[in-house]
């Protein structure tokens, strides 16, 4: 069997087959609206909560900054309870759901790609007889991911009250305070981004061999120990093109922003609303792809090993021959010239 990259075929994939990437759009971008919409009607519902006098008015009427930001604190006056609770239960509520709903996408979207390449000539013949897989442990994966997403944003918090602490007002050093703000983000970010990795990288095989969560983590780590440069190869690629393609919308986004001064406002937006989504595709796309790669991994057998086997050693000829090695062709006791005495 032809051996073939998975990094390529990963590529291949969402060049042949977009209709995997819009997959992945379709759910990710279906929570992201939902989820948009809920967080606006809470803010606004908020809003409605907060009592607002007449001398708030009348201070809001006048345009002076002093004035305006003391009606601004005395309208936001003891609703910091209710922001803590609304922060709680939307929390809450967004996970469960983004849990529930991540875990049927990636079922879904496993479970198209699996088909795509068992029909392929690279298919998983060889493979162990595969398990009826459950949604239970990717529901499992997702909850480990989010409690990770959540231990992060804590992190952070902490890097923000880390810094403060650092640089008091009697003894100020911002130098150091940003470095130590610095150094607890990365750190945050760091683990934050190999754990999900990980768990991401393990739901392929719940799908695939019906393994539960503790089991797919750890068949994950084996994939890593039995074939890293596949799995390596896989993620450095399309890093460098999600890096690349975040590159260039950068670049795109400053067109509209440098005629900020010409066009009108709606359109400014517009056009950096419609670069900003553009990159947001092409990046579920490239991480459809990886996901693709990893599944070809995973499904497709090892590179294989050329053994090359040595031809066996000629016999030396000449006087020093062994006598045990006789060619078949020549008569041993029949005279050759050079045993013939020269004729004095």
């Amino acid at each position: 069997m032809k051996w073939r990259s998975p990094t390529l075929e990963g590529f291949l994939t969402i060049f042949h087959r977009p209709s995997f990437g819009l997959a992945e759009i379709a759910w990710r971008w279906s929570f992201g609206a939902a989820a948009s919409l809920l967080l606006a009607f809470s803010f606004f519902e908020y809003l409605d909560t907060l009592p607002v006098t007449r001398g708030d008015l009348l201070l809001l009427r006048t345009r002076q900054p002093a004035l305006i930001s003391r009606a601004v604190l005395h309208i936001f006056r003891g609703s910091a309870f209710r922001v803590v609770e609304t922060a709680v239960v939307l929390t809450l509520t967004l996970g469960v759901a983004w849990v529930v709903i991540a875990s049927l996408g990636r079922a879904a979207t496993l479970k198209a790609l699996l088909a795509h390449f068992s029909e392929s000539d690279a298919s998983s013949s060889d493979r162990k007889e595969k398990k009826t897989w459950r949604l239970r442990s990717l529901v499992g994966l997702n909850f480990f991911r989010l409690g990770a997403t959540l231990a992060a944003t804590v992190g952070c918090l902490a890097a923000v009250l880390l810094g403060g602490a650092a640089s008091r007002p009697t003894d100020p050093a911002p130098g150091s305070a940003f470095l130590i703000f610095l150094t607890v983000i990365m750190l945050a970010w760091l683990a934050w981004s190999t754990l999900n990795w990980f768990l991401s990288l393990a739901a392929i095989f719940v799908v695939a061999d019906g393994e539960d969560t503790f089991g797919a983590i750890t068949a994950a780590v084996d994939l890593c120990q039995t074939r890293p440069g596949s799995v390596f190869a896989a993620g450095i690629w399309f890093g460098l093109a999600h890096i690349t393609a975040f590159v260039v919308a950068s670049s795109v986004v400053a067109f509209p922003l440098g005629f900020a001064a010409v066009l009108p406002g709606s359109i400014v937006l517009g056009g950096v609303l419609l670069v900003t989504l553009l990159y947001f595709a092409i990046a579920d796309f490239l991480y459809m792809g990886r996901l693709a790669a990893y599944v070809a991994t995973v499904e497709m057998p090892d590179a294989p090993v050329s053994v090359q086997i040595a031809p066996p050693p000629l016999p030396r000829l000449g006087s020093h021959l062994d006598s045990n090695i006789q060619s078949p062709a020549v008569d041993a006791s029949e005279l050759i010239l050079s045993d013939v005495p020269a004729s004095s």
